[in-house]
């Protein structure tokens, strides 16, 4: 019985070994799982923190760049339409050093006639008064204000 008694208690003491190895592995699996979890928690924590800091840090730059190429784009532009002006001016200016068109201009904004010609000036009564009220003096021809300026001084000085 003594060599049954020490099986019984060698079973009994290899089963409870068994036991306490199996919750020793089984407790360091838990807690290479908690690591490996907060391990992983940390390093997604410290990647989440690395992209929010390249974003802010990114954030200005960013903003002032397309500020700038906002800004490009409008000098751009003006710079297109001075270049278009300048063109308008320098046709105008050819224009200008045509005898034939200065003439033309001449005779038209001035009322100008050349030696042996007749001046007539068509005036319909009812487009006068209308453009009188409208832009005063402005459409009128230079010679009838220059007119209109001498009798108001002449009238004045009485």
């Amino acid at each position: 019985m003594a060599v049954k008694d020490r099986d019984r208690f060698s079973t009994a003491t290899r089963l409870r070994l068994l036991g306490e190895q199996t919750a020793a592995r089984v407790y360091r699996s838990q807690t290479r799982r908690q690591a490996r979890r907060s391990r992983l928690t940390g390093r997604a924590a410290l990647l989440a923190l690395v992209v929010c800091s390249l974003i802010v840090a990114l954030a200005y730059p960013m903003r002032q760049y397309v500020a700038q190429r906002a800004e490009i784009a409008d000098m751009e532009r003006q710079q297109r339409q001075a270049r278009e002006r300048v063109e308008e001016l320098r046709d105008l200016k050819a224009r200008w050093q045509d005898d034939a068109y200065a003439e033309q201009r001449i005779r038209e904004r001035l009322h100008y006639v050349m030696p042996g010609e007749t001046g007539y000036i068509v005036v319909d009564p009812d487009a006068a008064e209308q453009s009188r009220a409208d832009h005063g003096a402005a459409d009128r021809p230079w010679y009838s204000n220059v007119w209109d300026g001498v009798d108001k001084a002449d009238a004045s000085g009485r």
